[in-house]
């Protein structure tokens, strides 16, 4: 086996790089996942901007599909050459946060004042591939505490069809859940990128009976409508808080779920919800955010407002690919082009300035 691969490393501010680095040594609990197929988050392009702190010399990326090139000594149930994919959130479920039901922020941490050019922040340590440790967007990728993160996949899907369960599908749908929506619901989702339209197909299958999707881009909410949107709204061409109120007959919705990470998307999520509704929120802020008093009612409106990290580990995995296998749901759309590892530096600024339609793209090492 060869010693050396190629990764995309953080050099330095709005520079990522293909470079040779060697392949990580297994360690009794870890598996080498030799990837097939990856792609290029709205998170990594924080980090290719200096909005989000990583380490230089970081392989970036955080959505894994392989196949187990070889398991660590412990790691029991899995063989080699075994299709797997593993969640972008990687917990061992032993730390307090674990073990008190928030795997995803398995040993959070603060970075202090000025690292990142605000406040300081809590992270995450849960998101542990291309924010602690070496990433995906590699041909090899380390996966720590295998048995809990490796989920095989289900015979008869594509590497395309799964390659939204480690993060984007598990976000958005976590977005839904947490916006608490019943059957019946009136849901709104701001934003219809890659997780907003998860959100929306999420909210979809949890029972929201009237979903309104929010965008600027008449494509994007057109591929809103097959995730199962009924209303579209572009905000281009209208005040999207008037028109919401009209067609909740100014009750407002049940919930909003807010999918960007702007102070205009969060405050308009707030704007229109009803009294005792809940805002749940899922975009990546990089400034400080400001809530309206009208908006929040003073702080009376028995509003909730939720964050969430995409929850992670092979139940989850399973849970996902399951939804995939059923048909429910084909995620495949999203795979709008595709790149050799090589190219990476290019699909990054494809990415970063949504062109050509792009939703996500395919990294093929």
């Amino acid at each position: 086996m060869a010693t050396m691969m190629k990764a995309a490393v953080f050099v330095e501010k709005n520079r990522i790089e293909v470079v040779d680095k060697p392949i990580p040594d297994v360690g009794p609990n870890d598996a080498l996942m030799r990837i097939t197929t990856t792609t290029i988050c709205g998170t990594d392009v924080h980090i290719l901007k200096g909005e989000y702190p990583v380490a230089q010399g970081l392989t970036v990326g955080h959505e894994p599909v392989g196949v187990i090139e070889k398991l660590g000594s412990a790691v029991m149930g899995y063989t080699e050459g075994q299709r797997v994919i593993a969640g972008a959130i990687c917990p061992n479920f032993n730390s307090y946060a674990a073990q008190d039901g928030a795997p995803s922020q398995d040993g959070s941490y603060l970075i202090p004042q000025g690292l990142c050019g605000c406040h300081g922040f809590k992270a995450t340590a849960g998101w542990r591939f291309g924010n602690l440790i070496d990433g995906t967007q590699a041909e090899y990728v380390l996966v720590p505490d295998a048995q809990a993160n490796l989920a095989p996949i289900p015979d008869g899907l594509t590497d395309e069809q799964v390659l939204m369960c480690p993060d984007i599908m598990s976000t958005g749908f976590k977005g839904a859940e947490n916006a608490g929506i019943r059957i019946g619901d009136t849901v709104v989702v701001f934003a219809q990128g890659p997780i907003g339209l998860c959100a929306t197909a999420g909210a979809r299958l949890l029972g929201a009976s009237t979903i309104i999707a929010v965008d600027g881009n008449d494509h994007r909410l057109d591929i809103a409508k097959k995730m199962g949107a009924d209303l579209t709204l572009n905000f281009n061409h209208c005040d999207v808080v008037d028109e919401i109120m009209k067609i909740t007959g100014g009750r407002g919705v049940d919930s909003s779920i807010e999918a960007l990470g702007l102070q205009s998307t969060f405050e308009s999520a707030l704007r229109v919800l009803k009294p005792g509704g809940t805002l749940s929120s899922l975009g990546v802020y990089s400034s400080d955010l400001t809530i309206p008093l009208g908006a929040f009612a003073a702080g009376l409106g028995d509003h909730r407002i939720v964050t969430a990290l995409c929850p992670g580990g092979k139940e989850r995995m399973r849970r996902l690919m399951n939804v995939v296998a059923s048909g429910r749901i084909d995620l495949g759309l999203m795979v709008t082009h595709q790149f050799k590892l090589d190219d990476i530096v290019a699909a990054y600024e494809l990415f970063a300035n949504q062109r050509d339609g792009v939703l996500k793209v395919a990294i093929k090492p």
